[in-house]
């Protein structure tokens, strides 16, 4: 009872209930027993953030933009959603002028994207930054998605977007000289499949957002491709190139 009862239920609590049995034991007996079992009082029992965010992250979206300065000192603006249960990411197209017609714009696209696929999404996560017009907020509403707005100086809040930034600028963009948005673009476009469809996460048990089942051989034995990405421009990994290792579709 102690370790199931989401709210967490005390040892008074518990004495109550083999009561009804017929079964008596002291408050102090029940409470001696938890201790040694582990089993913490009640009001520090439960769910950790952690363990309540992964269970409620069906459904839960997050977005935030980041900036990548070009060599020739253009800063372009790139808006993202992140899917918290499945780290899936939409990434799109970059921009200098992320005004509230082009905001409202990609939030439409990936409502109706998501349509397309069927996905449900409860709540949406942002922060304060007054690039998210009120129009980005009504696109959601309308579909009966909540948004929900971090609190003033809070990045942890928005952690799942904020770490994808991180991961994107070290597996890629730190490594990389950007000439402008198409080639932004391009170079995005190859990463965010590479990270949805072969990248294994650690908050996936080393799973991919996107699975593909293995082919497998006649024998067996499965055949395995190697793939170099973004030209080979990766010095980090083999042999200075960004590779993928995945199974050959028939």
């Amino acid at each position: 009872m102690a370790r199931e009862n989401p709210p967490p239920v005390g040892y008074v609590r518990i004495k109550g209930e083999p009561g009804k049995l017929g079964i008596h034991a002291s408050a102090t007996s029940i409470a001696m027993l938890l201790r040694r079992a582990g089993v913490g009082p009640a009001p520090r029992r439960g769910l950790s953030w952690r363990g309540f965010l992964k269970a409620q992250a069906a459904g839960i979206f997050a977005c935030d933009f980041f900036t990548v300065e070009t060599a020739f000192l253009q800063t372009l603006y790139v808006l993202f959603f992140i899917e918290i249960g499945t780290r899936r990411v939409h990434v799109t197209v970059s921009t200098t002028n992320p005004d509230s017609s082009f905001v409202t714009q990609q939030a439409r696209n990936l409502v109706m994207s998501l349509a397309d696929e069927g996905a449900q999404i409860r709540f949406l996560i942002r922060d304060r930054d007054a690039k998210f017009p009120r129009s980005f907020d009504e696109v959601f509403a309308s579909e009966g998605i909540r948004v929900i707005r971090t609190p003033i100086r809070a990045p942890n809040a928005n952690a799942f977007a904020e770490r994808w930034v991180e991961t994107l600028r070290a597996e890629c963009l730190d490594w990389l000289l950007l000439f402008g948005p198409s080639h932004l673009d391009r170079v995005l476009r190859v990463y965010v499949q590479h990270y949805n469809r072969r990248r294994p996460h650690r908050g996936l048990e080393l799973g991919v957002p996107e699975s593909l089942e293995p082919v497998a051989q006649a024998d067996g034995v499965p055949d395995i491709e190697r793939r170099d990405l973004l030209g080979g421009a990766h010095p980090r990994v083999h042999e200075g190139r960004m590779i993928e290792f995945s199974y050959p579709t028939p």
